[in-house]
């Protein structure tokens, strides 16, 4: 759509994220981005920090499962999508605005941690499965660092075509 306000953020991951699923089965998962700028002041020979942006963040369908597997609280992560504004009045009357982003791309970091990144099958192990829609099949990405469907633990799922020995 046009007019909308697409930003990439890199930031940490302020809590786990949490993932839910509509009445007709689509997932979503919701995290917080810290976001701190630095700058280095030459008089102290120290580097400062800014002011930190919190960010709420939505992310949609597969990508949300492969976000509440993959990531954890702490974690360095990039951020992109399209930054969307809400007005509402909380419960004393106060009208308050409030800035989420819709995610379109979400990674770890790799300046300071190292990943095995594992391409997720499409829809065969989702859960709920209805709602997913539209994208004709393979579209939208499918990266993330784990098995679809919700499983829990390690290790690569036995029909992982990426596994080594």
């Amino acid at each position: 759509m046009a007019g909308e306000t697409v930003i990439t953020v890199v930031g940490n991951l302020v809590d786990d994220p949490e993932l839910r699923f509509t009445p007709s089965g689509a997932a979503v998962a919701k995290f917080r981005v810290a976001s701190t700028p630095r700058a280095f002041d030459r008089q102290t020979n120290e580097w400062k920090d800014g002011e930190s942006l919190f960010l709420t963040c939505s992310v949609w369908r597969q990508a949300a499962e492969n976000v509440a597997e993959s990531l954890q609280r702490g974690m360095r992560v990039i951020v992109q999508g399209r930054l969307k504004q809400r007005s509402y009045e909380d419960r004393e009357g106060v009208k308050r605005t409030v800035y989420e982003l819709d995610v379109e791309e979400v990674g770890a970091s790799l300046r300071n941690a190292t990943a095995k990144v594992t391409k997720t099958t499409g829809r065969g192990g989702q859960q709920g499965g209805g709602g997913y829609g539209g994208g004709g099949g393979q579209g939208g990405g499918g990266w993330g660092g784990g098995p679809g469907g919700g499983q829990q633990g390690g290790g690569a799922p036995a029909d992982d075509p990426w596994a080594t020995g």
